[in-house]
């Protein structure tokens, strides 16, 4: 995009008088973020209009998910407009450092964990690509939380990101529409957040719904001084938007959950179906034809009945023509095989908010008990898949039947869903099911967060081709063997850490050394990601050391956790307790905490994960075998250079197929292993048996680590030892894995000692991490699920 340095500033002067009435010169670091977005949404704004009006009449495809964690926005639009550099000597010239204006911006509390980031990811390329994509979500007031330790406890307050205004996503009231339930009415008024592309025109649109009250403000009783009885309805309604995934281990909770995802999917479908109204006329027939929306997993599965609603209610189809629409319009993605994770509602919950989307999925229901009937099921076998049982509404089954492509999200993931979880559906339905491995944008997880490595890529192979096809970086592997590129390459990594190291003594007050190798794991706090596993082996190696400080061979090691629990996750928040009280007592220790530190890192989210990802050496992927999906982590620690000490699991599999095990650190049992694993394994043993594993498990529980009365140890310490009437002793193999894990780390540990050798390693990891690009993910959702096309403006 032209730069004309002139007519930028006079943009700016301009925001800086009629935002803030005063001269650019008087502006505040803040103020001066929010300027430069202003006319960087003012830059995009005209090729963002060309983008809509060339989308009209094309094959669309629409994402629909409850998060999108998009990350900070200014810098990416500076970016991917190629101005940044031009932006940057502008502010330079007024003695203003550009980071500084940057770090001004706070992260949009719009997601959580790894299907945010996919989400926000895909828009990155389909945007990139010149694909007609569009996302939908809710524009969450405060996102799931903030998150602080005190007292080495886990504490939530509100991510209050949008309370000084955020330029980067735009209102078009002229789009509300109304969303009934049966006990209220709200508006739905959209804000469109521009997605822009690298280096291209187009820019595309995630589409962000909040929730307004459809009956005014009872001014009579707030006049009577009824003060709290005259807001109450408006509080409702903002209850819809104000938080991401709000504790649900209440009926209430249960119930606002269910109303937050019809809300944003019946705008969205309203607002879809009055463009394609106004475009195509009523001829509904052609609707599948022209569009093809996405589930991102089951949160917005009650889409399906809405559209039956809309199209039987509003547009006067009948079931017949409404259900083929239906069926020809939806693709459903599974991100987990976690039982738990798979939503169903209470059907009292659905009859009470919308009775008639409940008598849609009653029917639905009986439609599908019919013709499972056809294929040979027997009644028990109907019961368990039909959507409605137990009275409940199991949205994963209602997604399937209805849904027109069904993937999983790495191979393994996608081979569990067919053989296993979902089996007599793939039985029935089998060319519904296909993988679309995940992956990440290398825009903002290698080019900008690591720019002396992407400038050294680039130097390498002589452009910047490898920024939309990562695959070029294949071409540079020989360096591996180039002494000089793999000590250019430490030094850049050692410059990362060194600044990953200052960012953790300003945070968290802990002075780390940037010579230590940097093991690292940040992710969703769960039991199946295994937190707690790596935590019990570093005390385990703790005690070690501290019985032997002097020994030789040892390689010094900073481990880094950063992580966020669900509020109501009970045994999670207790691990994070665990993990920070383990941290203070190896920190404190001046016998150890010259060769060993422990770092949780508050706050988990975008900024701090585009910091933490080029400054790591070891990347912890050590999830359950068979129970994470996929990860995406594990993709940006390896475009940066990080080796994988992982389980067979979900993309770490396709990571090993890309690198080998000479480039790797793999342990514990493969899938086909686990399942006869499992049917003998007994934690007491390996607590019996295993040098070191006892001592390390009792810390829980003899007073080494304190939970302050809470029970929280003693709560973890149960599950891993006896179980529970529920659920089996250990049921997520923390011990069963331990001896190899501690085994592998070591290994891993020692091979760092040989830096050129190790650079090596890292250097293949990078080079073949091509097919770890969303690029490659969202040409396969194109071309094989949705069937869009690239439609450039320009």
């Amino acid at each position: 995009m032209m730069f004309d340095n002139t007519q930028f500033e006079e943009r700016m002067h301009a925001h800086a008088f009629s935002e803030f009435g005063k001269t650019l010169e008087e502006t505040n670091c803040r103020e001066l973020w929010n300027i430069l977005a202003k006319v960087t949404v003012e830059k995009i704004g005209e090729n963002w209009y060309k983008s809509r009006e060339a989308y009209k009449n094309t094959r669309q495809a629409h994402y629909f998910s409850a998060e999108f964690l998009v990350g900070r926005s200014l810098r990416n639009n500076l970016v991917n407009l190629g101005i940044f550099d031009q932006v940057k000597d502008l502010l330079a010239e007024r003695d203003v450092d550009i980071q500084d204006v940057l770090d001004c911006e706070i992260d949009p509390g719009l997601g959580n964990g790894g299907l945010g980031r996919l989400a926000a990811c895909f828009l990155d390329s389909a945007a990139t690509s010149d694909y007609p994509v569009t996302g939908y979500g809710i524009l969450y007031r405060y996102g799931l939380f903030r998150q602080t330790i005190e007292n080495g406890f886990q504490k939530e307050y509100p991510d209050a990101w949008m309370e000084r205004g955020y330029p980067f996503v735009v209102p078009r009231r002229e789009d509300t529409v109304l969303v009934q339930y049966q006990d209220m009415n709200v508006y739905a008024v959209p804000f469109d957040m521009p997605i822009t592309g690298f280096q291209t025109d187009n820019v595309n649109v995630l589409r962000l719904w909040r929730a307004e009250p459809a009956e005014e403000f009872d001014f009579n009783l707030f006049n009577s001084q009824r003060f709290d009885d005259a807001v109450i309805s408006r509080n409702r309604v903002q209850d819809i938007f104000r938080v991401l995934y709000p504790n649900d281990t209440s009926y209430d909770g249960k119930v606002l959950r269910v109303r937050q995802q019809y809300f944003f999917v019946s705008a969205s479908l309203q607002s879809m179906l009055k463009h394609f109204s106004d475009v195509h006329g009523n001829d509904f027939s052609r609707f599948a034809e022209m569009n093809s929306i996405q589930l991102n997993d089951t949160h917005p599965v009650l889409a399906i009945p809405e559209l039956m609603r809309l199209l039987i209610d509003e547009y006067r189809q009948s079931w017949e023509e409404a259900w083929q629409i239906v069926t020809k319009t939806f693709a459903f993605t599974n991100h987990t095989i976690l039982h738990e994770a798979l939503e169903k509602w209470d059907v009292g919950i659905i009859q009470f908010l919308f009775p008639r989307i409940f008598e849609i999925i009653e029917k639905i229901d009986q439609q599908f008990e019919e013709e499972a009937l056809e294929f040979g099921f027997n009644q028990e076998k109907i019961e368990q898949l039909s959507p409605i049982h137990d009275g409940k509404v199991h949205m994963a089954l209602l997604a399937i039947y209805a849904s027109y492509s069904i993937n999983g999200v790495a191979a393994i993931h996608t081979n569990l869903l067919k053989t296993e979880v979902f089996n007599d559906f793939y039985r029935v339905y089998p060319t519904r099911f296909n993988n679309k491995t995940n992956g990440v944008t290398p825009r903002r997880w290698l080019y900008q967060s690591n720019p002396e490595l992407a400038a050294l890529l680039t130097e390498l192979l002589g452009s910047e081709d490898w920024v939309t096809d990562l695959d070029r970086l294949a071409e540079l592997e020989h360096f591996k063997d180039d002494s000089n590129v793999m000590r250019r390459f430490l030094d850049i990594k050692t410059k990362n850490k060194d600044h990953l190291a200052k960012v953790i003594m300003e945070r968290e007050g802990i002075q780390v050394d940037s010579g230590f190798l940097f093991d690292i794991q940040v992710k969703r706090l769960h039991e199946y990601k295994r937190q707690l596993l790596n935590a019990l082996a570093i005390l385990d190696q703790y005690f070690e050391l501290k019985s032997n400080p002097k020994q030789n061979g040892y390689t010094p090691v900073c481990y880094i956790f950063a992580a966020k629990a669900a509020p109501g996750y009970f045994k999670a928040k207790g691990i994070i307790k665990f993990i920070v009280e383990m941290a203070k007592l190896i920190n404190e220790d001046n016998e150890v905490n010259n060769r060993m530190k422990v770092v949780f890192m508050q706050n988990y989210n975008v900024s701090l994960a585009e910091q933490i990802f080029p400054a790591a050496d070891i990347s912890e992927q050590i999830s359950t075998v068979g129970k994470e999906a996929s990860g995406t982590g594990n993709m940006k620690f390896m475009m940066n250079g990080a080796l994988t000490l992982g389980t067979y699991d979900g993309a770490n599999i396709e990571i090993l197929e890309e690198v080998g095990e000479e480039n790797s650190f793999m342990f514990g049992p493969k899938i086909e292993e686990f399942p006869a694993t499992q049917n003998y394994y007994h934690s007491q043993w390996q607590y019996q048996n295993i040098p070191g594993l006892k001592r390390a498990v009792d810390a829980l529980v003899d007073g080494t680590l304190a939970d302050h009365n809470t029970n929280m140890f003693q709560d973890i310490y149960n599950g891993l030892m006896t179980g529970s009437s529920w659920e089996k002793a250990d049921p997520f193999y923390v011990l069963g894995d331990f001896e190899a894990f501690r085994k592998r780390r070591k290994e891993a540990h020692a091979a760092y000692r040989n830096p050129i050798e190790w650079a090596k390693m890292c250097w293949v990891n990078i080079c073949r991490s091509g097919r770890f690009s969303s690029d490659r993910t969202i040409h396969e959702y194109a071309k094989d699920i949705w069937k869009i096309e690239p439609t450039p403006i320009g």
